[in-house]
């Protein structure tokens, strides 16, 4: 049902992005909306075609008398990032999202909304489905699995398209042209550690973190946003007699951690002082983080009896947790001061029964930048004696200033709104990086309405912006 106040227009974006939160999409289970975007594509007598990997490609044909002009592709992604609260009962394989409006923003409740990268498939949709747009022949390339590492577009069958003019409408801030994005990488350690039972006179318990924001790796690593499982390594280290248990903390690599818990043996001098430490070490953190932050909560509470690693395999994985780099490690002296050229997020670690897997990713617009850091990372892990598995990267796309494309899209943009644009570089591993590798001769531009939170139970999507975007690109879509 939705809920009150939910917007009506432009009626074929927000009926289709309706239609899309009742679906669930987790990345590498699309198979559901796929069939919906099908379903509106034979209904408008549309054909369709699948690659192997699974993306879609829908034909439009052109408008009346357009049919000479050059085709235009618009790309976006079918999959959304699957994140809640802790409080918050939600199956994301079942349960349609709950949708909320507040002071001009749609959100839903207490999980991600999947406007990223919902909104722009549903513009895809509208496309197809408003008879009133005059538009040439489009391509809408609806790719898979972007969420998890970029799958879809790096198995693209890039013979299904013809056009080399590509739209794609999965970038965040409104009046803002976006024309070129990261590439980026990740590594997944890991290690069995033996077991024993945990030391005399220690008890188990288990630590536990809520209340950060969490956020977008790439789009939000700037605002120095706390990192969960930094956090919490923190707030154990001085804890002499602890013995690591098991532990959960971060969700994906492309999320900074918001939440989690480890649960460790100590003794009751440690337990007592840790305890006595909960609200100074809050007040630390809330002295320098963000307002995002500032509900930043430690727990820690009686956990049941465990085996645990011993206290020297311990304390060696909790000091490279410690060590290992996280957030921005440089920026563009090119581009205004918020673009970052290199960072890392420290995403997730889990451990049960001795087995430790812990995850780490780089964004970067030169990938020489980055070989310093790889560097480090790794060297910590390898003196750490874990396993590295290096997860294959995906490239970059280098900004071209000089597009046609961005030139008519700038003029079109000063006609409609008497303003700027701002033009700009993302540090986010957009599909075009892929695409352009794969469609070397395209020009492509990236733009969107405005959306806050993405990859976060805060996602939301400002509702002011989306009947702008779909003027602009109804416009562009005319004059192309």
């Amino acid at each position: 049902m939705k809920p009150q106040g939910f917007p009506l227009d432009p009626e074929h974006i927000w009926e289709h992005f309706y239609q899309l939160t009742r679906i669930p999409r987790p990345s590498r289970a699309e198979a559901a909306v796929r069939d919906y975007v099908i379903g509106q594509a034979e209904a408008h007598d549309c054909r369709w075609q699948l690659d192997a990997t699974g993306n879609l490609v829908v034909y439009v044909p052109a408008s009346p008398g357009r049919e000479r002009h050059p085709t235009v592709i618009i790309q976006n992604h079918l999959d959304m990032v699957t994140v809640k609260t802790g409080d918050k009962q939600h199956d994301f394989h079942r349960d349609p999202l709950t949708l909320q409006v507040e002071d001009g923003w749609l959100l839903a409740d207490r999980t991600t909304l999947g406007a990223d990268n919902g909104v722009g498939c549903a513009a895809a949709l509208a496309l197809l489905t408003d008879p009133d747009v005059q538009h040439p022949p489009l391509e809408l390339l609806f790719t898979v699995d972007e969420e998890t590492g970029l799958g879809g577009a790096l198995g693209l069958d890039a013979s299904l398209l013809s056009g080399r003019v590509m739209l794609n409408l999965d970038t965040e801030d409104w009046h803002e042209l976006y024309v070129g994005c990261a590439g980026g990488a990740a590594w997944v350690f890991s290690r069995e550690y033996p077991l024993q039972p945990a030391a005399e006179g220690t008890r188990c318990w288990t630590l536990e973190i809520k209340g950060l924001a969490g956020g977008h790796s790439g789009i939000e690593i700037h605002l120095q946003l706390g990192n969960a499982l930094k956090l919490l390594v923190e707030a154990l280290a001085d804890v002499a007699s602890c013995q690591l248990a098991a532990a959960s903390v971060g969700v994906a690599h492309n999320v900074i951690p918001r939440e989690g818990w480890i649960r460790f043996a100590c003794d009751d001098v440690d337990a007592g002082a840790l305890q006595q430490r909960l609200e100074a070490l809050q007040r630390r953190w809330c002295s320098y983080l963000p307002a995002a932050d500032q509900g930043v909560e430690l727990l820690l509470q009686p956990g049941e009896p465990a085996a645990v690693m011993s206290a020297e395999d311990s304390r060696q994985l909790l000091q490279v947790i410690a060590a290992l780099p996280h957030g921005a490690q440089a920026y563009s002296p090119a581009q205004p001061a918020d673009l970052v050229d290199l960072s890392v997020n420290l995403a997730r670690l889990q451990l049960g029964e001795g087995r430790l897997e812990l995850e780490s990713s780089i964004r970067f617009f030169n990938p020489e930048q980055a070989a310093g850091l790889r560097l480090a990372v790794e060297g910590l892990a390898q003196l750490a004696g874990l396993h590295i598995r290096r997860i294959d990267g995906y490239p970059g796309w280098q900004p071209d200033f000089a597009s046609p494309l961005l030139a008519r899209a700038k003029a079109l943009h000063e006609r409609l709104f008497d303003s700027v644009p701002a033009v700009k570089a993302i540090h986010a591993g957009l599909e075009c990086g892929i695409l352009k590798s794969k469609l070397p001769d395209a020009d492509i531009l990236s733009f969107g309405p405005t959306i806050r939170g993405a990859h976060s139970p805060t996602e939301r999507l400002r509702i002011a912006t989306v009947p702008p975007f779909w003027r602009y690109l109804t416009a562009l879509l005319a004059e192309l």
